[in-house]
């Protein structure tokens, strides 16, 4: 822990979680009474999810847990409801380490851990006090990546499969959608660590993800540049066999300015695509552009299954 000053993602705000909410939106201790605001989340929903990547959601769904809070402010984000907003119930570790095992006991495939890395210190705690109490099935650390390696070295052992975006190279383009302009700085780096603890992803023999990463890359209406330059990376710095989730889903939000004011063109998703394959990636996982529909997304309602 960063002690009193949080310190555990590329932020660096220093904030006493104690007393104030971090630039991430988590932390003082509105709601949350006597618990440590270190060691207690807000989840907005706690339920099996069907729209992961096929590997991860299988057929009996991902035991998704959606944590209210982000290190990130991108302009066109689906989950703003929880990312800019902190709702729904507060839980601390024992209580998370038993809905992880709900999740198992409903038959979810993994638990999906959705927007972590706020809450490191709490998951520290919190997955071996699942693991004790009879947890088998993977966890997934699904995370926009803007993450600080020295606090990814502290899950290794933890964490069965990343699931991390890779959003951008270029300065410009992650300060103008994301307000982060050293996004590629740690996200790269970021990534390369959770290769290096888990590996390229295993399957068991029904297709479902045991351990490894998936890295996904959002293709966004206008930038196809910034795509091809993050597979440049990938291509570059991985094996040609790691698994790729290259996503068409880009969904409008209403007041968006051009070129994020419509959806991805038909054009633009082959471009990417094709040039993926292109440099020979083998594990591709595309989508149909019909995926771009706010249907996909849940009511954060702070629903629990």
């Amino acid at each position: 822990m960063a002690g009193k000053h949080c310190n555990i993602c590329p932020l660096g705000c220093g904030a006493d979680r104690a007393e104030k909410k971090g630039s991430c939106g988590v932390g003082g201790t509105d709601g949350i009474g006597e618990r440590n605001p270190y060691e207690t989340a807000f989840i907005a929903r706690a339920a099996r999810h069907y729209f992961e990547e096929p590997s991860v959601s299988g057929t009996r769904g991902s035991g998704a847990i959606f944590f209210s809070g982000c290190n990130m402010s991108c302009i066109f984000c689906q989950n703003t409801d929880i990312s800019s907003n902190i709702k729904g119930r507060p839980v601390d570790a024992s209580e998370l380490g038993g809905i992880m095992l709900r999740m198992q006991e409903l038959g979810a495939h993994n638990v999906n851990l959705v927007t972590p890395a706020p809450h490191v210190e709490m998951l520290l705690k919190a997955i071996p006090l699942a693991r004790a109490a009879g947890l088998s099935i993977p966890i997934v650390y699904n995370t926009n990546a803007y993450e600080k390696v020295e606090t990814l070295k502290r899950l290794e052992g933890l964490i069965d499969i990343y699931l991390p975006d890779l959003k951008y190279t270029e300065p410009i383009a992650a300060k103008k959608y994301s307000g982060r302009a050293d996004y590629f700085e740690y996200a790269s780096k970021a990534v390369l660590e959770m290769f290096r603890q888990c590996g390229t992803l295993r399957l068991d023999g029904n297709g479902i993800a045991e351990r490894g990463i998936i890295i996904r890359h959002l293709v966004l209406p206008g930038s196809v540049d910034e795509a091809r330059a993050v597979l440049d990376f990938i291509a570059e710095h991985l094996p040609l066999d790691t698994h790729i989730s290259l996503m068409s889903q880009y969904t409008p939000i209403d007041g968006m300015k051009p070129p994020l004011d419509r959806k991805l063109l038909k054009r633009e998703y082959a471009r990417a695509v094709e040039y993926a394959y292109g440099l020979g990636f083998t594990n591709l996982l595309t989508q149909e552009l019909s995926s771009a529909e706010r249907d996909f997304t849940p009511e954060f309602n702070g629903y629990f299954e």
